[in-house]
Order: C-alpha cells, then sequence, then structure tokens
C-alpha cells in the first residue's frame, strides 16, 4: 500500500497542487480513521511538492486536533524520527511543533498532566533528548500562541521536559522563545529580552523558525526605545532570506509602521498580502489575511493621523507668530501714545511759549529768536529724553 500511495501522490504532484492536496488530504484522512501510522519514509522537508510529507503533515494534523496532548506530541516525534531523512529532519521538527501548537492553542494540558507525560518519557525504553525537545516545543509552541509570556518563561526554564531535552535546549530555537518570553514578561527589563534576541540571531545555525520567533517577540514587545528601529532592520533582514516569506513582510511592515515611514509600510504590506496565496494549504490564509489587512488599515490611519498632527503643528506655529505680533503690537501702544503725548505736549509747550514771547516784551527780534530757540531746544530734548527713556525701559522688558 505505501508504494501504491508514494507513486499516487509523485503522480499528482507532476499534475498540479489541487490534486496532490487532495489525494493527501483523503489519505491521511484513512490512516487517521484505521488508526494507522503511515509507514513510509520522507526524504525531504519541501511541504509543497512532497506529496509524502504533505500527508504525513495532514495525518498528525488530524491526531493533534483529536488529542492536542504532550503524548501525541511524544508519538509524533517518534515517528519523526524514524521516517524523515537526516538532513530534512531539523525543518520538519520546527515546523510540526510549532505548527501543531499554533492550531491546538486553544488546549493547553495543566502542569500535572505535562509532568506525568514527562515522566512516562523519561522513564521509557525509548527515551531520547530529541522526543523531549520536539514534546517542549510544542507545549511551549500554545504558550507562545496565546502569548502567555510568563508561563511560557517560567516552563523553559524550570520544567522536566524542558530539561529532559538536554544539550539541545542550548540552540538558538530556545534561545529565541526565551527572548519571547523575555519581551513579555514585566519582570524582564527590555534590555535582557534584546540580549537573548541578539544572541538567537546571531546564531551560525539559525533556521527561519528561529527568525520568526525572533520577530514575533519583538513585534509583540512591550514598548521600549529603539523597538522600532530594530524591529525594521532586522525584518529587513529576514526579507532579504526569505524573499517569498509573507510573515517577514508582515513584521517589516509594522517596522515601518511603527518608524512612522508609512510609504514604505504600505509596499511592505502589499507584498505579505501577495505573497500569501502561495504558501499552501498549511497556514490559515482566511485568519492571516484579516491579520494583515488589520494592518493596513492602521498603516493608512496612522499615516492621515500624521497628515493631520501636520497640519495642526503647522496651524498652531502660524497663530503663535500672529499671537506674538499682536502682543507685540498691544504691548508697544501704550508706548507709542506715550511717545506721541510727550511730542505733543513738547509742540503745544512751545507754540504757546512762543508765542507768548513774540507777543509782549520788549526784547528785540535777535533776542526773541534766542528765546524762542532755546525754548525749543529744551522742548525738544524733553520730548527726546521722554521717547528715549520708553523705549529703553520696553526694551530690557522684552529681553526679560
Amino acid at each position: 500500500m505505501e508504494e501504491t500511495i508514494a507513486a499516487e501522490l509523485a503522480h499528482a504532484a507532476a499534475t498540479g497542487s489541487r490534486e496532490l492536496d487532495r489525494l493527501c488530504e483523503r489519505h491521511a484522512q484513512r490512516f487517521f480513521d484505521e488508526g494507522v501510522e503511515p509507514g513510509f519514509a520522507v526524504e525531504s522537508a519541501d511541504f509543497n511538492g512532497d506529496g509524502l510529507l504533505i500527508c504525513a503533515d495532514r495525518y498528525w494534523r488530524l491526531r493533534f486536533l483529536d488529542r492536542p496532548t504532550v503524548e501525541t506530541a511524544t508519538r509524533c516525534a517518534r515517528w519523526l524520527a524514524d521516517h524523515v531523512a537526516a538532513d530534512a529532519r531539523t525543518t520538519v521538527t520546527e515546523k510540526w511543533a510549532l505548527g501543531y501548537a499554533f492550531i491546538t492553542r486553544d488546549n493547553i494540558q495543566a502542569g500535572a498532566e505535562v509532568e506525568r507525560a514527562t515522566g512516562a518519557l523519561v522513564n521509557g525504553e525509548d527515551r531520547s533528548p530529541e522526543i523531549a525537545y520536539f514534546a517542549t516545543l510544542y507545549h511551549a509552541g500554545k504558550f507562545r500562541a496565546n502569548f502567555n509570556c510568563e508561563e511560557l518563561g517560567e516552563f523553559l526554564k524550570s520544567s522536566l521536559l524542558a530539561m529532559a531535552a538536554g544539550k539541545l535546549r542550548e540552540g538558538p530555537l530556545f534561545l529565541a522563545l526565551e527572548a519571547f518570553a523575555a519581551f513579555g514578561r514585566h519582570s524582564v527589563t527590555s534590555e535582557h529580552a534584546v540580549r537573548l534576541f541578539e544572541q538567537a540571531w546571531k546564531a551560525p545555525d539559525r533556521t527561519s523558525a528561529v527568525v520568526d520567533i525572533c520577530l514575533n517577540g519583538l513585534w509583540w514587545s512591550r514598548p521600549f526605545d529603539r523597538q522600532g528601529e530594530l524591529l525594521r532592520t532586522h525584518a529587513g533582514e529576514a526579507v532579504e532570506k526569505y524573499p517569498k516569506n509573507h510573515i517577514f513582510h508582515y513584521r517589516l511592515a509594522a517596522g515601518h509602521r511603527i518608524c512612522e515611514a508609512y510609504d514604505e509600510a504600505l509596499r511592505s504590506i502589499d507584498t505579505a498580502l501577495e505573497l500569501l496565496p502561495t504558501m499552501g494549504n498549511r497556514s490559515s490564509h482566511g485568519l492571516l489575511q484579516d491579520q494583515y489587512l488589520a494592518e493596513r488599515n492602521a498603516i493608512r490611519t496612522e499615516e492621515r493621523r500624521a497628515r493631520w498632527m501636520t497640519e495642526q503643528q503647522r496651524l498652531l506655529a502660524e497663530l503663535k507668530a500672529e499671537n506674538a505680533a499682536l502682543r507685540d503690537t498691544v504691548q508697544s501702544s501704550p508706548v507709542r501714545m506715550v511717545e506721541v503725548v510727550a511730542v505733543f505736549t513738547a509742540a503745544i509747550a512751545f507754540a504757546v511759549g512762543s508765542l507768548q514771547v513774540t507777543l509782549n516784551g520788549a526784547l528785540s527780534k535777535g533776542d526773541r529768536f534766542v528765546l524762542i530757540a532755546t525754548l525749543g531746544a529744551g522742548l525738544l530734548l524733553f520730548a527726546l529724553l521722554i521717547v528715549g527713556l520708553t523705549w529703553f525701559m520696553t526694551r530690557v522688558r522684552r529681553r526679560r
């Protein structure tokens, strides 16, 4: 039967993805209904074109939806170790453990149940760090999918299941999960979370799953300085390395939005929406599309708000300038009035004084002229003194 299934799937892969998808679903359902695990070997990690891998993926998806437990994760890990080629095992392990955790995130086992399953695993005949590692990723993935950062951090740090993974806990994927938990925990500083993030990001054996969790944690993080710039920079690196990954374009759009680069954000989110249909049946297309459209609406809303704020700031600056000019006018008006009154008073005094000198007395014309000139000079000096003092006093007050 295994040879027949392999031949059918190989032929379907050559004819088109729709037929391949239908056959994989049918065979997976038959394996599940009969209670039989697939016996064929998987040689690649091609989730788009390897029919045997897709069929096995659909089968274990049904198993996890039926019983979303650590026990199921243990059985899946054993099958994976026996049937998947060594060079494809890391990719399949990460995709399955985290993917099945996401689709069963609404069902988290109690701690006591996990510890009982851990005891059975540790004391079993075929115990191994690889199986514990897969089961740990699956249970931790549920916490991550629900953004339960406190529970995730404690589970990774102190659970017996995580301890049973041995040295595999030192890998970049564990570091990425620890960074994700740290970004959402109020008891951990953002600086510490960023350090964990950088350690996972710079790991030489970093995988796309590590990149995804790192960017997810940075995006989800409690706000801190440079968050937007860090997200934009690292998401840009991820897009360069994985240009067909719609999630990384989505993270890049969020980074651009936080940095208020709205044109770039719109380009990135539109690219994510364009790439989304090419990812096949594994992803929940409708859920992701709604999420991406919500991000696009957020970008456009914030862009309009930013334009409105810019216009309001411009109007406020103009209003401040007009108010300042009006204030100067109002403040200078009394001063100008004092100056006008001083000059006008001096002019009247000069007119009255010169008229009296002209009409009265027995002075000669020369003496009268000297007297009038002296009177005019004195009144002019008086007016200038008043004007000068008022200008000096108002100038000092403005400086203060």
